[in-house]
């Protein structure tokens, strides 16, 4: 996931993936602000955040990219500090996985909670996602 160019443009760091489990960071910073005068992360930040952290989750038991199918979110309060997602499979069937993303700011204050829905299941032939594991995961 630190291979995925979208994530590092955005700072996140992916600090734990491993048995359907992730942790994904981002130092909030001014370009994440939806308001010009102080820093308050966009809900798009927010989301993509746990969204990574959701994906890095199910990657780390397919070892592929999984693309996102379906995502619901409820934002809790406004993300002012520093975020840490953290994410969870709930269920990995044959062509879909299903997992839990909760948001949190270094502060300890839940910022948004989600659920994923990922593609498991691959079509023959190549993927436009790719099948190289290593470059998945970033490490």
């Amino acid at each position: 996931m630190s291979a995925m160019p979208f994530a590092r443009h955005l700072g996140m760091e992916v600090e734990h993936a491993a048995d359907g489990e992730a942790t994904v960071r981002l130092p909030l910073g001014e370009e994440h602000s939806s308001l010009p005068d102080r820093v308050v992360a966009h809900g798009g930040v927010v989301h993509a955040l746990a969204d990574t952290a959701g994906g890095a989750a199910v990657i780390s038991l397919h070892g592929e990219p999984t693309p996102t199918v379906d995502i619901r979110f409820d934002h809790l309060a406004p993300a002012t500090e520093d975020l840490v997602a953290t994410a969870e499979v709930l269920r990995d069937g044959d062509s879909v996985a299903v997992a839990k993303m909760t948001v949190e700011d270094v502060e300890g204050t839940r910022v948004a909670v989600g659920q994923g829905v990922y593609k498991t299941g691959a079509p023959e032939g190549p993927s436009t996602w790719g099948s190289d594991p290593e470059s998945s995961l970033g490490e």
